[in-house]
Formats: structure tokens, sequence, C-alpha cells
């Protein structure tokens, strides 16, 4: 014991929980290979292969843990990038880049700006349709503007296939 110990003994209580809390401080830093298995299940791919992380999660972070799962999201449209959030109040997040990122295909334009198309309002046991003109291109499912001939105001319909765009009234 230290000089200091036994002239104020009332003080090793407080040095003992000191000491106790310190390693748990240390255990308050977030797993980076945690990190990398949630990205990997995100992705469905290891990290360097094509659509999964491009490398790990640097080791040099010292991310606070969470007491939430972690939330993950695709970047943008290209998916170039994860954004990794800890959802606690006060949280912190990363990107990870993606290696060589697999682009969802982009589907096949079937109604061309300015092609006369058919638009059909439907709902409930009745369909009304009159002829129409894409002012937008689209793909299946896609919604795109259109014009009827009376010239009123664009529509928002869905193209439902070549063609032919619904609104539907529910």
């Amino acid at each position: 014991m230290t000089r200091e110990m036994t002239r104020y003994p009332r003080l090793l209580p407080i040095a003992a929980l000191l000491l106790a809390a310190y390693p748990a401080s240390a255990a308050a830093i977030h797993d980076p290979a945690a990190i990398d298995r949630d990205i990997a299940v995100f992705t469905g791919v290891p990290i360097g292969a094509p659509g999964g992380a491009a490398r790990p999660v640097d080791r040099r972070l010292a991310l606070k843990a969470c007491s939430a799962p972690l939330a993950l999201s695709w970047r943008g449209d290209a998916h170039g990038s994860i954004l990794v959030e800890c959802p606690d109040a006060g949280g912190w997040h990363i990107y990870v880049a993606v290696s060589a990122a697999i682009r969802p295909p982009a589907a096949a334009v079937v109604i061309a700006r300015g092609q006369a198309v058919t638009v059909a309002l439907t709902g409930d046991g009745f369909s009304v349709s009159q002829p129409a003109e894409a002012l937008e291109s689209g793909a299946l499912g896609a919604w795109i503007k259109v014009r009827t001939q009376a010239k009123a105001d664009p529509v928002q319909a869905q193209v439902v296939r070549p063609g032919l765009v619904e609104v539907r009234i529910e």
C-alpha cells in the first residue's frame, strides 16, 4: 500500500471503482469485424467480391458501441457505397465503399416520349380509356406524364404494357 492509501483509507473503495470501470470503457468500442459481418449480410457477398465492401472497415476507428442494431442502407441509386449508422442518440455514421458495384439493370423502355398511347382510368368494376400522348419515356411499372387529346393538364399514369398506361382509382 502506498503512503497515501494508509493516510486516506476512505479513498481505497473509490480507487477500486475507478480501476474496475476502466476496462469497461475500453469495451465500449464497436467491433469493426462485426461491422464487416453486418455489411456482408446486407450485400449478400463477402468483402472484396463485386457488390460487397471493397475492403474491411478500418481497424483504427474507435466507434462507440451501439445498444441497437446498426442501420445499413445503400447510398444513392448506383449502389457505390453503403451508409452504416449507429441509431443511438448521438450515434455515429460511416460510409463503406463497394467493390465494382453491381448496378441494377436498366429496365427496357416500352413507351417513348411523344408516342401515342391509350390511357385507361380503372376502378372496381369499370374501365374508361381514351387516346393520349406520352410526355415522358417509361419502362413497365414506371409512372410517366401523359396528356389526353382534350389538352387538359398532364396526368401521372403507370405503364402497363407497350402503348397502354393506367390511372387506378381506389
